[in-house]
């Protein structure tokens, strides 16, 4: 499996494209194991600087593209397999146009339902170690994992209520068929300004993956995070805007907004709260900002969505 680095082109965040994402479009609804065919649902060009709460198995059996995970970058070609644990950042650049294969996400409630399967995920250790987050196949090893894959797809749109008992026997297997094969390719060296770029999001990840009003967020400027990272603000934001399209305030903003959303739909805490633990002090400022960037209020969009 040969080996290149990303090319300078823009890259989509996955908020910007939500259509392509079809998880994306259901975050809030309940749901706990889905399984998707890559003839149907492509995975598009994206880098995701968002906290998933959900685990992902990609198996790629046909397509081309580089994949990025924390500073790990591959290029893919042949048929591989991933394993994407939720707080990983990574990034994905499409070249062809022919993609097919399947992917997988469950989220961690899956693996309190069923701790025979974290139980085998802490074992095998293949979304914690990073080495052995990618797998290189051969054309009948492919084969012989999209049986396994084809398995749960028919079991996820069965509805049958034995399903998620059998899905998630049929990821033990996939799992350990992986293992059997064990072709872990090494990385390609990261440019030092994909190395600051993932940096920034792995910054921005840690400052607000904690949040709550008894911890708010320590830093939310540009400047702030250029510091921190020991690069001038002007070079992070220029290396941003050329890999991502978007600006350093851009990306904190959104995340900020994603955090606040989420707070606002799956707690019941106050909007002062919820307006001090991302940085202000006072309720009207804001509404301000939100209201500048959704179009309402924090109040009407809580109000709204539980209508």
């Amino acid at each position: 499996m040969p080996l290149q680095t990303l090319d300078s082109k823009t890259i989509d965040t996955l908020r910007n494209i939500p259509d392509l994402i079809p998880v994306f479009r259901e975050y809030f609804e309940n749901w706990s194991i889905r399984v998707f065919d890559r003839k149907e649902h492509e995975c598009r060009n994206y880098i995701s600087p968002n906290r998933r709460d959900f685990y992902k198995i990609l198996l790629v059996t046909e397509g081309t593209g580089v994949f990025t995970i924390g500073l790990n970058t591959y290029y893919i070609e042949k048929p591989a397999i991933l394993f994407i644990h939720p707080n990983d950042i990574i990034s994905w650049k499409n070249f062809s146009q022919s993609n097919k294969g399947f992917y997988c996400l469950f989220r961690k409630s899956f693996l309190i339902k069923h701790p025979q399967l974290k139980t085998a995920i802490d074992r095998y250790d293949v979304f914690s170690d990073k080495s052995k987050s990618i797998i290189a196949l051969t054309q009948p090893q492919a084969s012989e994992l999209e049986m396994i894959f084809i398995r749960l797809y028919e079991e996820d749109l069965s509805g049958n209520k034995f399903s998620e008992d059998s899905m998630q026997a049929y990821l033990q297997l996939l799992l350990i068929e992986s293992l059997k094969i064990g072709n872990f390719p090494k990385p390609d060296v990261v440019s030092d300004e994909f190395r600051y770029i993932h940096q920034f999001f792995q910054l921005l990840e840690e400052e607000t993956t904690n949040i709550n009003y008894t911890s708010p967020i320590r830093i939310r400027t540009a400047k702030e995070f250029a510091s921190q990272l020991s690069v001038h603000p002007n070079h992070l934001n220029a290396l941003l805007k050329k890999h991502t399209g978007q600006n350093i305030s851009t990306h904190i903003r959104n995340r900020l907004l994603e955090e606040v959303k989420i707070l606002l739909l799956q707690t019941d805490w106050s909007l002062q709260d919820i307006g001090y633990s991302i940085g202000f002090a006072d309720q009207p400022n804001f509404n301000s900002f939100f209201k500048k960037n959704t179009g309402t209020t924090p109040s009407e969009f809580r109000k709204a969505y539980r209508l």
